[in-house]
């Protein structure tokens, strides 16, 4: 074996799991932004992980609001997931130039993407700084799923989003 960095683990560990992050705007509307790390923490109590770069616009707005949304994009939302993954919400409505269709969901003041295949309706619980990321910890409220949509996984050290061919 020889070393490699860590982007490069990141080609060959492929698929990768990718979700989108979407928090409440000062607006009232959603931000939505791509994330390319989160897992499982609890499942008793109910709790989840996800990490963010310290600059985002939405982990403010989380840190802000302590409420999240994390989603699981479908095929459908292929190109709008590098999209919400490399530009700013702060400057951007996301959801109007990518043209992603939204959904509520019960009990839950933030929309998300129409077509996602689960939504993990979070209140944070802490955070803390993982050299340049925020850890973001987060109790697990309720989660809804579309068992007809099909998710979408990072590929080639996140440079593609696609299915899993089965």
């Amino acid at each position: 074996m020889q070393k490699i960095s860590l982007p490069a683990a990141a080609k060959i560990t492929s698929p990768n799991p990718v979700s989108i992050v979407c928090t409440l705007r000062e607006d009232g509307e959603t931000n939505l932004a791509t994330v390319s790390w989160w897992t499982y923490l609890s499942y008793n109590p109910s709790m989840i992980a996800y990490a963010m770069a310290k600059t985002s616009y939405s982990g403010e707005r989380v840190r802000e609001t302590g409420k999240v949304v994390l989603t699981i994009p479908s095929e459908a939302l292929t190109s709008a997931v590098l999209g919400c993954g490399s530009t700013t919400g702060r400057k951007t409505d996301k959801v109007a130039r990518f043209g992603i269709e939204m959904q509520s969901l019960p009990d839950c003041p933030i929309r998300v993407p129409a077509h996602s295949c689960a939504a993990i309706v979070c209140d944070l619980k802490e955070f803390h700084e993982v050299g340049d990321h925020y850890l973001y910890i987060c109790n697990v409220e309720q989660v809804c799923a579309d068992e007809k949509e099909r998710a979408v996984f990072a590929w080639n050290g996140y440079s593609e989003i696609r299915p899993v061919k089965v």
